[in-house]
């Protein structure tokens, strides 16, 4: 493609991904740059499994999570490609927590329902429920790697120009836009959405951009979820978060069904590492955690069959999202391991700010936090 791109977009996981099709949806000309080979395991979007729910604190999130939802059957369709299951999703554990979450989905006129850990041990045996349990319907599960080959996928019917194994070394502003330097040369764009990840302050950085896109501190750390064997591959499962400060005096866990068995993980508690010096090497201490976790909690896997895996986090002080514009530049980071099921809702937020029709909600704007 010759000449000046309407946008490039850098990064070719979830977020990056999601905002290509949005935007080549609306008729931009998008060159989208990953640095990395397809279906690659170095960042935070791949796997079998991601975590499908609407139940959050506050009507942003909550608002995000249900618009994502016919988003993500539109590219089902439009592709081909299944990757959302509705399992349905449980909250259990300290009432407050639980109750919280229940009152915002009533507010957003969203099916949920409580219940006692009885009720919801006779509904989903594989499980043992903490006090009080609100389950909600519109729920549960994506496959990741699925999800992003089907977004990507869409890009390309919309006209979006994919290129992986890219590289880019530094973004500067011009008077047109912006150039985007890469390995292989540069591209004259008149907008950029950086969308890389854990590699996004970095970028940033190198590009000498400091004194005009403010991020909040990126905090990147290996995380490392679980997979247990399920005792009956028969029995269901839906995606479930386990809040603390009832019965369980650990870390929160989540957790769903996938195709590689029943995953859990605790949230947020890795070690901080850089995306040079990650071991992808799980902690022993932290699979032991998840052993007892399922020893105690979840009766219907095999606890002695259990296989570790890592990815990265890269999060906020207060985990809520960046997305925000500067000029020619916007900026989609910090999804602090909840992310994913919010795609192509994020997509369509990057898409209105790239086109001026929209300010970034202020829990997502840039500045120290």
């Amino acid at each position: 493609m010759s000449g000046i791109v309407g946008v490039i977009v850098i990064g070719g996981g979830l977020v990056g991904s999601s905002a290509a099709w949005r935007l080549a949806a609306r008729g931009h000309s998008v060159v989208q740059l990953e640095q990395y080979t397809p279906g690659h395991k170095h960042g935070a979007s791949h796997g079998t499994s991601r975590i499908y729910r609407q139940a959050y604190d506050n009507h942003l999130y909550t608002g995000l999570a249900a618009s994502a939802l016919p988003l993500w059957r539109e590219l089902e369709t439009t592709t081909d490609i299944g990757f959302l299951e509705l399992t349905g999703a449980v909250d259990h554990g300290l009432p407050a927590a639980v109750l919280t979450k229940s009152r915002v989905l009533v507010e957003a006129g969203i099916k949920g329902e409580i219940l006692t850990p009885a009720q919801a041990s006779a509904r989903w045996p594989g499980l043992r429920f903490d006090t009080t349990v609100l389950h909600h319907p519109d729920a549960g599960r994506l496959h990741a790697d699925r999800a992003v080959v089907a977004l990507e996928a869409g890009s390309r019917l919309e006209g979006a120009d994919v290129r992986h194994d890219t590289r880019v070394l530094a973004v500067a502003e011009a008077s047109y836009g912006v150039d985007v330097i890469t390995e292989g040369g540069t591209l004259r764009g008149r907008h950029v959405v950086i969308a890389a990840g854990a590699w996004t302050a970095e970028l940033i950085g190198r590009s000498e951009l400091g004194a005009s896109v403010v991020l909040p501190n990126l905090l990147t750390t290996q995380e490392q979820p679980a997979h247990f064997a399920p005792l009956d591959p028969g029995t269901a499962w839906p995606s479930f978060v386990h809040h603390p400060g009832a019965e369980l005096d650990t870390a929160g866990i989540y957790g769903l069904g996938s195709e590689d068995g029943i995953k859990i993980g605790e949230h947020a508690t890795g070690p901080e590492v850089t995306t040079r010096t990650r071991s992808y090497t799980p902690d022993i201490a932290g699979e032991q955690r998840l052993v007892d976790y399922a020893e105690a909690w979840l009766p219907g896997v095999d606890s002695t069959q259990v296989e570790s895996l890592t990815c990265l986090y890269t999060s906020t002080p207060d985990s809520n999202f960046v997305i925000d514009r500067v000029g020619a530049i916007t900026v989609a980071a910090g999804f602090s391991g909840h992310g994913f099921k919010f795609g192509p809702a994020l997509g369509e937020l990057v898409a209105d700010l790239v086109e001026g029709n929209a300010l970034s909600p202020q829990q997502f704007q840039l500045g120290v936090r």
